[in-house]
């Protein structure tokens, strides 16, 4: 079984115009077959995780794809650091509400759709969006990033292919007790503060684990969240050579590390459209670890600045053109 309008051979670009028009004519016309059919039937919450195997690939992802993106997660069962990301992964299908549908690809099962993937190693999460396959990452990324890499992704698919998801009824899972809400260990006053008088003190490894441990227990507090990427940043300028930086920067346009510190002194020195702008374009031209390298340190200065600011949601949008 070979996928069609998928090349198996490592990094996809979904940035091909000719593969992304096909992709686009082609999801269109499948939601017009639906429409004529009487359109999509609402699917219970169970439907958005599934367990998918080679026999039913095609059906499960490839044509899904012309509905709603679909992200796959491949893991084992000995794969230790899967045993953190899937349930996140699952807990973000249901939250998201039909923007997208999370495919569980077990690959000692399903070692063919491993090869044709080019996954070099699990927990590795991928997308298939109209047909046309992405990587998103590898490893037990952290949440704040996961999350950041599900909006470009469902948003991309609204902008570029016109898939808003899929309807979910509100019928609870068959067997399922609805989940009493988790309610932070906190209060996390005592920790933020210690954080804090690191940071004045220039203590910048006493901050981010002092943030780190707050994190553990509460992983979606905000303040902890935003502290911890200003400490790492702060972290990584503070032994930089700034003329040396930038030099290296200016004349090696390629050179992944320093394109990123000179961002970090961007940020740092309150250009911050210089500093979004210059990782941007060290995504656009780069491919495979360098690129998902620049990727994340951009998602990291995104939380430095905070997700409402406008020059944040100028550059993921800028981002999500250059990646998709």
């Amino acid at each position: 079984m070979q996928p069609r309008n998928m090349s198996m051979s490592g990094v996809v670009d979904l940035a091909a115009v000719k593969a992304a028009g096909e992709a686009k004519a082609k999801a269109e016309q499948a939601r017009t077959d639906a429409a004529r059919q009487g359109g999509t039937p609402a699917v219970s919450p169970s439907a958005l995780v599934i367990d998918v195997d080679e026999a039913g690939f095609e059906r499960d992802v490839l044509q899904r794809s012309t509905e709603v993106p679909v992200v796959i997660d491949f893991w084992a069962e000995w794969c230790q650091p899967c045993k953190q990301l899937s349930p996140v992964l699952e807990r973000l299908a249901t939250e998201y509400n039909g923007r997208f549908v999370l495919a569980k690809i077990d690959v000692d099962a399903n070692q063919l759709l491993m090869q044709q993937f080019g996954v070099q190693g699990i927990p590795a999460v991928f997308a298939v969006v109209a047909g046309q396959a992405l990587p998103l990452f590898q490893g037990a990324a952290p949440e704040a990033q996961i999350r950041q890499t599900l909006d470009q992704l469902v948003q991309v698919a609204e902008e570029r292919f016109g898939l808003t998801g899929i309807a979910v009824d509100g019928e609870a899972v068959p067997g399922e007790q609805p989940a009493a809400p988790v309610q932070p260990a906190g209060p996390y006053d005592a920790l933020l503060e210690a954080a804090v008088q690191a940071l004045d003190a220039g203590d910048f490894a006493g901050a981010v684990q002092a943030y780190k441990n707050v994190l553990v227990d509460d992983p979606t507090n905000s303040e902890a969240t935003l502290g911890l990427a200003q400490a790492e940043l702060l972290g990584r300028v503070g032994g930089l050579d700034a003329q040396a930086v930038r030099k290296a920067a200016a004349d090696n346009p390629s050179d992944v590390r320093a394109q990123l510190e000179a961002a970090d002194l961007d940020l740092v020195g309150g250009h911050v459209e210089d500093a979004f702008g210059r990782l941007v374009e060290t995504v656009r031209r780069t491919a495979g670890d360098d690129r998902n390298t620049a990727r994340l340190r951009l998602l990291e200065l995104f939380e430095v600045v905070g997700a409402d600011d406008p020059r944040v949601v100028k550059a993921r949008g800028a981002l999500a053109r250059v990646l998709f």
